[in-house]
């Protein structure tokens, strides 16, 4: 089995907040990331500044290095089209997957579980460990990076 794990940096943590950065990559290595101009969907201007301070991406980067929300959408169809895509953070991103994907119209073709679906009890409890011992900004390329490095060293079969 393929895994292939997802990240979503946002705007903030909130209810009005939505994705700015998308970032997925497979134990195989193929991968993509891309950042998300907001002003391509509709009330898309909540922005925290604490939430800027984590990620480290400013309004301004986004406006100019950005994608739309529908090539943000048909990006991950493509690439993800009836795959299995793991979290460590299923409630948040999958609650920005849906606001990126209603923006559009469009529907997902892949389906997001969490971590908890490809790991038993004790080897998620060992995930967590690890992850909470990693001090980094977190920006969704590097963070898929440390996902699946932490999955390998608690999942030896991989």
């Amino acid at each position: 089995m393929d895994l292939i794990c997802l990240d979503i940096e946002a705007s903030g943590l909130g209810p009005r907040s939505y994705p700015i950065e998308v970032a997925w990559k497979s134990l195989a290595g193929a991968s993509d990331n891309f950042l998300i101009d907001p002003c391509s969907a509709d009330e898309w201007d909540y922005w925290d500044d604490f939430a800027e301070e984590m990620h480290g991406i400013c309004r301004s980067e986004l406006l100019r290095d950005g994608v739309d929300v529908h090539t943000a959408c048909d990006r991950m169809n493509a690439a993800l089209a009836d795959k299995l895509v793991l979290s460590d953070a299923w409630e948040f991103d999958y609650f920005w997957l849906q606001r990126l994907f209603q923006a559009t119209g469009k529907a997902m073709t892949f389906k997001l579980q969490g971590l908890e679906s490809v790991l038993q009890r004790e080897e998620l409890i060992q995930y967590q460990f690890i992850c909470k011992a990693q001090l980094r900004r977190h920006r969704a390329m590097s963070d898929v990076d440390h996902i699946l490095q932490a999955i390998r060293s608690v999942k030896f079969d991989l």
